[in-house]
């Protein structure tokens, strides 16, 4: 199975699974699930972890190798 962009993205700031699924405020299990691609992440949520990681949605979902976010507008 092939590595997310989300289990990357935590591991580069040296957090647990549980560490993001408390910012969440959803169990581990729940959170694990859309690291392994086992649950679809929503748009919410997807929104949520680009602006904590400081990325863009489109990197999290493997749409663009650029890391750094798209200027506000």
């Amino acid at each position: 199975m092939r590595k997310t962009r989300l289990k990357d993205l935590r591991e580069d700031k040296e957090l647990l699974q549980k560490d993001i699924a408390e910012m969440l405020n959803m169990k581990q299990q729940q959170y694990s699930r859309y690291e392994t691609d086992e649950n679809e992440i929503t748009v919410t949520l997807l929104k949520k972890l680009a602006n904590f990681y400081g990325t863009s949605t489109d990197y999290i979902l493997r749409l663009t190798n650029e890391k750094k976010p798209y200027p506000k507008t």
